[in-house]
């Protein structure tokens, strides 16, 4: 069985070391559901994978911070976060979609190529659904190229046989709309806004806030994209940064206590060390036991079974398809 797991930040954030606490566990949830079976097998699978093992299985990639990144604007928006959802109606509104809330659909593809991570509010996407590309003609259907996306990004060759609108949508990130009208645009993260690139279809971009660049909403013309600037925040970002380091140290460590100039926050040392503690249980168990440490009802775990859910060309899948829960950021 294949689940999506979505943490919701319920309350803000009160004490540290709890609040980390909660953030690292979908954080290394999301280490364990990127790795292949095929590594796992001898570790006893999924389930029979331990703490310590997890650094020696797992490796690093330069776009876990990219797909995290994406994954926070998608929760974002659909929670209505509305330092998020304000700023992507203001982005739709340049691209002539101003109809109800903003919606979002996660479409994105591990930068390693290994596996399709595939976030879909199924319901969102209907027969009626429309692809605004910002060119002439009437706009696709977005449900019937929805299998040719997902295989373009492995299969070049495929790519020529999309309609030319929207031949680089295979690149999207997210697919930003409305339900009013059923018409949504092809929209690229970046988390590094000096790796923005156009491509046919994508009609938005959303990307960090440069230091002492204005952060508003703007039309880059030469790229036929409606940049999105998102403000930087120092409330839940910045503890799920800081989850991402200790755990990225942990990793490292094989889950051994991390020297003080490794970590040299007393909260993150403390962190650190309810992990070390467990080192030898499994994985599993560790995340079902740290759970008392957590902040009382900082993050809400939504699982959803999306097995028989997943786009498959008419060949079958062409990737391996792993969905587990991305680490999210969010304001207070």
């Amino acid at each position: 069985m294949i689940q999506i797991r979505q943490e919701h930040q319920l309350n803000p954030v009160s004490e540290p070391v709890s609040a980390l606490v909660a953030v690292t566990r979908p954080i290394l949830v999301g280490l364990l559901h990127s790795i292949g079976e095929e590594y796992l097998e001898p570790h006893g699978g999924r389930e029979g994978l331990r703490l310590k093992n997890l650094g020696r299985v797992r490796k690093s990639s330069d776009g876990d911070l990219g797909v995290a990144f994406e994954y926070a604007v998608h929760d974002a928006v659909m929670r209505q976060e509305p330092i998020i959802s304000d700023r992507v109606a203001t982005a739709l509104g340049q691209v002539r979609i101003t109809e109800t809330e903003p919606k979002s659909i996660l479409f994105a593809i591990e930068k390693s190529g290994s596996k399709q991570l595939v976030d879909t509010k199924r319901e969102l996407i209907t027969p009626d659904s429309r692809v605004l590309s910002g060119g002439r003609g009437q706009p696709v259907k977005l449900q019937g190229y929805m299998n040719q996306l997902a295989a373009a990004f492995h299969r070049p060759a495929s790519r020529p046989q999309l309609p030319r609108s929207i031949q680089g949508l295979w690149k999207a990130d997210l697919f930003l709309g409305s339900t009013g009208r059923d018409h949504w645009v092809g929209t690229t993260v970046k988390i590094n806004p000096s790796r923005l690139e156009a491509a046919a279809g994508l009609r938005i971009a959303i990307v960090p806030s440069s230091a002492g660049a204005s952060d508003a909403v703007r039309v880059d013309e030469q790229k036929n994209l409606v940049v999105c600037p998102v403000p930087h925040d120092f409330s839940f970002m910045q503890t799920f940064f800081e989850g991402m380091r200790i755990v990225q140290m942990l990793v490292a460590r094989d889950f051994n206590m991390p020297s003080d100039s490794d970590l040299p926050n007393p909260a993150h040392r403390e962190v650190a060390r309810i992990y070390v503690e467990r080192r030898d249980s499994k994985v599993s168990e560790v995340l079902d036991s740290v759970g008392v440490f957590a902040q009382p009802e900082l993050l809400q775990t939504t699982p959803e079974d999306v097995t028989a859910a997943l786009f498959e060309t008419e060949q079958g899948p062409r990737t391996s398809t792993v969905l587990g829960p991305m680490p999210r950021s969010t304001s207070d």
